[in-house]
């Protein structure tokens, strides 16, 4: 392949509309932007969500209670999902990805505890929830909480 054979992908670049070229093209004259108003003029048109003078949908309707921006999303894995494992086997987020169990391994884990588990595993995840911690002792496994630091070293090499 040289620098000269590479094309975009059929469909991605699409062809910049030509404008103010005369009446036969079609887009002469006003150039598409009508005759008089608002949009017509340059720096023209309103902003998002502008509803001509209208109160705006995001002002009708009724807020209440607090929503923090500041949420923490887990993939959440349950243990029914590990009895695939081997015995004695060490599970971390590479390897619940690569059996599709999560889809991203840079986001936080929590594992939590339903269904049962008979191996003993050790489950390496951000947060587990107390049930599973049990059963995971219970089978003679370890669970171990990933700290941010380890995140970060993970991210880092990979």
């Amino acid at each position: 392949m040289k620098i000269n054979d590479l094309k975009p992908a059929p469909g991605s670049h699409k062809r910049r509309k030509i404008v103010g070229r005369g009446k036969g093209s079609g887009h002469g004259k006003t150039s598409c932007r009508g005759h008089n108003g608002q949009n017509c003029r340059s720096g023209g048109g309103t902003r998002p969500g502008f509803e001509g003078g209208q109160m705006p949908l995001a002002r009708r309707i009724p807020k209440r209670g607090f929503n923090t921006k500041r949420t923490t999303e887990y993939q959440l894995v349950n243990l029914k999902s590990l009895t695939s494992f081997k015995e004695a086997s060490i599970i971390t987020p590479d390897v619940l990805l690569e059996k599709g169990l999560i889809k991203n391994k840079f986001h936080l884990i929590k594992i939590l505890g339903d269904g049962e588990i008979a191996k003993s595993l050790t489950v390496k995840a951000h947060k587990f929830s107390q049930s599973a911690i049990d059963k995971i002792k219970k089978a003679g496994g370890t669970p171990e909480l990933i700290t941010k630091t380890q995140k970060a070293e993970t991210s880092k090499n990979a």
